[in-house]
């Protein structure tokens, strides 16, 4: 996979695996893929992706009600979590 992607992490292994089933469906091309550890989250797998596919697959993860950590972009090889856009999210001090 090449060029810019999106990282989703999860909290539960279930909602992982539904994640890739959905995705998949949409032919959306996935990696599944181990939690950096930077990130912070119950699940040791996460979804990583294109980032062009971003808002398709945000709103299949919104209407489909899957639970998620959060969207994540590596910016200066640090792995940090993105808005609605997929920009960099201002860290709240």
């Amino acid at each position: 996979m090449g060029g810019e992607t999106v990282l989703i992490a999860f909290d539960s292994t279930q909602q992982a695996l539904r994640a890739e089933m959905l995705l998949e469906y949409a032919d959306i091309e996935i990696d599944t893929r181990p939690t950096p550890k930077e990130i912070t989250a119950g699940c040791a797998l996460s979804i990583e992706f294109p980032l062009p596919d971003y808002s398709q697959a945000k709103t299949i993860m919104d209407e489909q009600q899957v639970i998620i950590r959060g969207y994540f972009r590596q910016f200066s090889d640090r792995y940090q979590e993105i808005d609605e856009k997929g920009n960099r999210r201002e860290q709240e001090e």
